[in-house]
């Protein structure tokens, strides 16, 4: 679960989280990880027995060609799809035990996520996207819009907070999907080709942004991308091939 900052009735929200400590990473354990799906009457095995352990605080990212399975991977770890066969581990306890709800709020609270594209609400400002996880969770409003004007400061938006998608630039758009993804100080932050819809100078800043907020939180990091030129930042780097990961490097 996610550490929030305390704060009492009197206490601004700045101040708390000001005084907020850095959260650790999340331990994230895969066994047996497999996932099938079956189309015009055939199987198809996309991963096949994945196992994988990664420390608290590790940063790794996956390679592969389109269709190897990398996003499927990315989904099951997120918690939004289910796995055929075997377990999805954080701190050693099953990602998807307890109802729904509790999938549900667990992924909200200890799991952040960048997709290619932005998916931001386009009638909302950059404000209140980032704030939704933190809404969803049932924080006061003060205290979650406290915590994505910090989360867009730290991205260089706070001249930004109440303009909508259709007014920012595209590197704008994807850093206040960052911000969102970042807003409840994640455990685990899974990015999917975040910078893969930009052009190489803003793929380059923006993603120097991600590592540079995900250092500072001390997320777990997973990142899916087709550039050896990002994959080469990180110091693991796994490669799907037919099912299954091998390491790199």
């Amino acid at each position: 679960m996610v550490d929030l900052p305390l704060r009492t009735k009197t206490e601004a929200p700045e101040r708390a989280l000001a005084d907020a400590s850095p959260r650790g990473g999340m331990a994230l354990r895969t066994e047996n990880l497999c996932k099938r799906f079956h189309k015009g009457g055939q199987v198809i095995d996309v991963l096949r027995g994945i196992d994988l352990t990664l420390a608290p605080g590790e940063r790794v990212a996956i390679l592969g060609p389109s269709g190897s399975g990398k996003s499927t991977f990315l989904h099951l770890i997120g918690t939004l799809d289910r796995p055929t066969e075997g377990r999805v581990l954080f701190h050693e306890q099953d990602a998807f035990s307890g109802g729904a709800g509790e999938v549900d709020a667990r992924r909200n609270q200890s799991i952040g996520f960048v997709f290619q594209f932005h998916h931001l609400l386009s009638d909302q400002t950059a404000l209140w996207n980032t704030a939704m996880p933190a809404i969803i969770a049932g924080l006061p409003r003060s205290e979650a819009e406290a915590l994505a004007c910090r989360a867009l400061a730290r991205l260089d938006l706070s001249q930004r907070l109440h303009h909508r998608p259709g007014e920012l630039s595209g590197g704008e758009q994807q850093r206040v999907a960052i911000a969102r993804a970042m807003v409840m100080r994640p455990g685990l932050l899974l990015a999917d080709e975040p910078t893969g819809n930009l052009d190489p100078r803003t793929a380059l800043a923006v993603f120097e942004q991600l590592l540079a907020l995900h250092d500072e939180v001390g997320s777990t990091l997973v990142v899916v991308t087709h550039s050896r030129e990002l994959a080469a930042k990180f110091p693991r780097r796994l490669r799907l091939v037919d099912g299954r990961f091998e390491e790199e490097g």
